[in-house]
């Protein structure tokens, strides 16, 4: 299993259209993440900053590594681009995170 934690940028204002987004997630989306291998994927925001905190776990590499080739995923993006700091081809600017302790 891998574990995988990033920051995201929220715009500021749209924190309660992100989690109303979020919460009506479409089925084909969760339906790709999960056949991806994605056991857990939680997302927690920092209301002072809007800055959005990732992490998810997962089975397999090369799997998480073709999700951004994927439609679904891609509309998604497109979907997400007005509330949140995005890259030229619509995906969120993500920030890896270095994982610095584990206790399971």
């Amino acid at each position: 299993m891998y574990r995988q934690a990033f920051i995201m940028q929220l715009h500021k204002g749209f924190e309660a259209e992100y989690r109303r987004r979020h919460h009506a997630i479409w089925p084909e989306l969760k339906e790709l993440l999960k056949n991806a291998g994605i056991r857990e994927y939680s997302i927690f925001l920092e209301e002072a900053t809007g800055k959005l905190f990732g992490y998810l776990q997962f089975d397999r590499e090369e799997a998480m590594d073709a999700l951004p080739l994927q439609p679904v995923m891609r509309r998604w993006w497109h979907y997400m681009k007005d509330i949140m700091d995005v890259n030229e081809d619509e995906s969120p600017v993500s920030i890896p995170l270095k994982e610095v302790f584990y206790m399971p």
